[in-house]
């Protein structure tokens, strides 16, 4: 990304609670991770959070599985840390029930009694509010050792991530007067408010892209920020347009191994490696052939990925670009893609 590119981006440094939606498989737990690494490497104290209790977030930074309790996983250089929570409805209720409405010991009761039980997996929508609440309460901290910077939610994925958003605006429609209408307006005002932004992860397929832009649409819609779009899982072009070109094009018939367009054949790929000394069997024919069909697949998939990049160009809103990693999960790649958010300068 150039200079001019970077100096056009948006300033979130304001930002306090960044949401992570994506299609399924997009790698929007990866990205919430290196999200995080990225504000902490800025030397800002991360919350990182995670409500659908899959530890994905432990497998990608390689940490103990989290809990229901905010811990320290990472200290970075510069001073920065991510801490991590695992958002449990059971634990959010009996803690929202202390905070908000000053209960005490008496969620350990109710829970005795299986009402918590009850709430938490009976009552349509409840998991959804607690989880947000708990969310709600970290973001909106002032002071205190327990004051974070940022807070990272890696949220449901985009087919979901509307109802779990707009569930306490639905509980404020319910509740037209008393505290739980005024607790659930509030957490409204906070994720609609301008320190608040979703980014939507996406790889660069059609299917993927399609569910991002219906996602930015409804997302915008209804009142929510849309931050980045983040394609994920980015492949980098090998050969230059006019090998592309070449590759591209029907297989040469010609002695020489090209025919009039200058399209490649096995012959030819075979030929060119032994003349860089490889010969045996990396020389022969078949090999060439294997090679040119590798060739081709690669330009193939540029070429799709650079139609569905032009799409997402027309959201009116920041694309990042991360690499193809091999081993997309590990704590290594996640490391290697919060280098490149950092260094494409959003997030500062």
């Amino acid at each position: 990304m150039s200079q001019e590119a970077v100096a056009d981006l948006p300033d979130w440094s304001q930002v306090r609670l960044h949401i992570v939606t994506g299609k399924g498989g997009a790698g929007k737990t990866t990205v919430s991770a290196a999200l995080a690494l990225t504000l902490a490497s800025l030397g800002r104290r991360v919350l990182l959070c995670e409500v659908e209790g899959r530890q994905g977030i432990s497998q990608a930074l390689d940490v103990p599985p989290l809990g229901p309790k905010e811990e320290r996983v990472v200290r970075v250089s510069g001073g920065g840390e991510v801490w991590g929570l695992s958002v449990e409805a059971k634990a959010a209720l009996i803690e929202y029930l202390s905070i908000f409405y000053h209960l005490g010991s008496a969620g350990g009761m109710l829970e005795r009694l299986g009402a918590i039980d009850f709430a938490t997996t009976i009552a349509p929508g409840v998991r959804d509010v607690l989880s947000i609440g708990k969310v709600y309460e970290a973001v909106t901290r002032e002071t205190g050792e327990r004051r974070y910077d940022a807070v990272v939610l890696d949220a449901p994925p985009t087919g979901r991530v509307l109802p779990f958003l707009n569930v306490n605006e639905e509980v404020a429609h319910l509740a037209k007067v008393g505290p739980i209408r005024n607790q659930a307006a509030s957490i409204t005002r906070v994720l609609k408010a301008p320190s608040t932004k979703v980014h939507v992860v996406t790889l660069l397929e059609e299917m993927p892209v399609q569910e991002t832009v219906d996602a930015v649409a409804e997302l915008r819609s209804h009142g929510f920020g849309v931050g980045a779009v983040v394609v994920n899982q980015a492949r980098s072009a090998f050969f230059t347009p006019e090998q592309s070109a070449a590759l591209g094009a029907n297989p040469g018939d010609g002695t020489d191994g090209t025919d009039d367009t200058g399209s490649l054949d096995g012959e030819a790929v075979a030929r060119a490696l032994a003349g860089a000394g490889l010969t045996g069997r990396a020389a022969e024919s078949a090999t060439g052939a294997g090679l040119l069909t590798q060739a081709r697949e690669h330009v193939e998939r540029i070429a799709v990925e650079d139609t569905q990049l032009a799409a997402l160009d027309d959201l009116a809103a920041p694309v990042h670009v991360l690499p193809h990693v091999l081993d997309p999960t590990g704590a290594s790649s996640v490391r290697e893609l919060a280098q490149s958010l950092a260094d494409q300068g959003v997030w500062g």
